[in-house]
């Protein structure tokens, strides 16, 4: 009779009757580190849920699975199930072999967690959330008397929490667990929702079609769409750019909430507390702050955020097809910001080291300055192309800007690629979340 795996949450596999193909996944081989494995009856118990095992169908996960996991985590892939003999060396076959930067990559890893760099400095973390603190209590006691500062106030609450709550999220120490809730409860932004995005930018950063980040249309295009995806708006895009951006909190809000009531429909881990975390954070907002006061401070959180996240990516290389070398990728697709000011570096929220957070994104954000020499020697000693990317934070707005300009005056490409995919693994179109078939009110027109 033939037979599947079936795994739990543990990643303890046995052998049961195998179902038919029409109805689950019989066949899913992925590799790690080298080996191939059958992740076909752990997709379904996979934490982060089975999208993500279905992504690398066929392909090497080997740094995403070191990015994201826990030591536990990646202790645990070990005990899964081999791919069959056969099915392993016509992946490997077809597969690209590692390369040596990715090799090297995984040294320096190894070498850093010897050294502690996840290690959290907790000193850091809590002014941090002081000043945080402090943002929120002042448009607290400003509501009445200053509505415009409280709105200010509030709205840099709103972007500081995005970027504390974002740093939880990605963290995988017990500090970093315990704060988990911390973006739902300050920002009215869900974890479950984030990581579904968010680690999907961060594996397949810059993928046409695939990654939800740079798949902005119809409000701003990136590249010049075919003439089949256009937009009128795209010829003034450069000019009404702070717009869509200041849509940017209000949208991810949206998003959340419809992801949280999903995954408490689809039984998700945590799913109902988030909700309730996130109801938490509505029932204080509608308590202390009037609509006049958190409505503009939620589209200037979104103006701020969106100058900060944007011009990080969208100023480098685009990909058409899928990357192998996810190290050599993220440094192509990546530049980080120089700050000029004290103010500035607060409020980038550890953004303005971008390559570092998505080498790293696990690493506590304190440690990103000491390992930008690092990796810039890295570049260098493994010849990266364009090798370290940086500039000022300034010109790293305008090359944004100026990307824009030029794709407003361009004229529509036939054959483009689409900003949410052709069927390829990961097309936004075919996961169903969210950010399939547009974004906000793009999916209208």
């Amino acid at each position: 009779m033939p037979t599947a795996w079936e795994c739990d949450e543990e990643a303890e596999c046995v052998e049961v009757p195998a179902c038919n193909d029409e109805e689950c996944r019989t066949t899913l081989d992925v590799r790690i580190h080298g080996k191939w494995y059958d992740l076909s009856g752990w997709r379904k118990a996979h934490p982060a849920g089975a999208h993500w095992i279905d992504w690398y169908d066929g392909r090497d996960a080997t740094e995403v699975m070191d990015a994201f996991h826990s030591a536990k985590g990646r202790e645990m892939y070990k005990r899964l199930p081999a791919s069959a003999p056969d099915t392993a060396a016509v992946l490997e076959a077809s597969t690209a072999p590692y390369s040596q930067t990715e090799l090297n990559f995984r040294k320096l890893r190894a070498e850093l967690e010897e050294d502690g760099w996840w290690n959290r400095d907790f000193v850091h973390e809590g002014t941090l959330l002081a000043i945080w603190t402090s943002l929120f209590v002042g448009a607290s006691l400003t509501v009445e008397s200053a509505p415009p500062l409280s709105c200010f106030l509030l709205g840099l609450s709103m972007t500081n929490a995005g970027w504390l709550g974002h740093d939880y999220i990605h963290g995988i120490d017990k500090f970093a667990n315990f704060m988990r809730p911390f973006a739902a409860v300050a920002a009215g932004l869900g974890p479950t929702w984030w990581s579904d995005k968010h680690n999907k930018h961060h594996a397949l950063t810059n993928e046409m079609g695939v990654d939800e980040d740079i798949a902005t249309d119809p409000f701003l295009f990136p590249w010049a769409p075919d003439p089949e995806n256009d937009s009128p708006l795209r010829k003034i895009q450069h000019l009404i750019f702070f717009i869509p951006f200041s849509f940017l909190f209000a949208l991810w809000r949206v998003d959340t909430l419809q992801v949280a009531v999903d995954g408490v429909e689809e039984k998700r881990p945590d799913a109902k507390n988030e909700l309730w975390y996130l109801l938490a954070h509505y029932a204080v907002l509608l308590t202390v702050f009037p609509l006049q006061v958190w409505v503009p401070a939620v589209f200037l959180s979104g103006l701020m955020s969106a100058l900060i996240v944007t011009p990080t990516h969208q100023s480098e290389e685009f990909f058409e097809e899928y990357q192998p070398d996810w190290v050599t990728a993220q440094f192509q697709s990546t530049r980080n910001a120089v700050t000029t000011n004290p103010f500035s570096e607060w409020l980038w929220g550890g953004m303005q080291y971008q390559l570092e957070h998505h080498l790293f994104p696990s690493m506590p954000r304190s440690k990103y300055p000491l390992l930008r020499p690092i990796l810039q020697k890295f570049a260098e000693e493994n010849n990266v192309p364009g090798g370290y990317r940086e500039s000022g934070e300034f010109e790293i707005l305008y090359m944004n800007w100026d990307l824009y300009r030029k794709v407003a005056e361009a004229d529509p490409v036939p054959g483009a690629p689409y900003s949410r995919g052709n069927g390829q693994l990961g097309a936004i179109d075919m996961q169903g979340g969210v950010a399939a078939g547009g974004v906000g009110l793009g999916k209208l027109m």
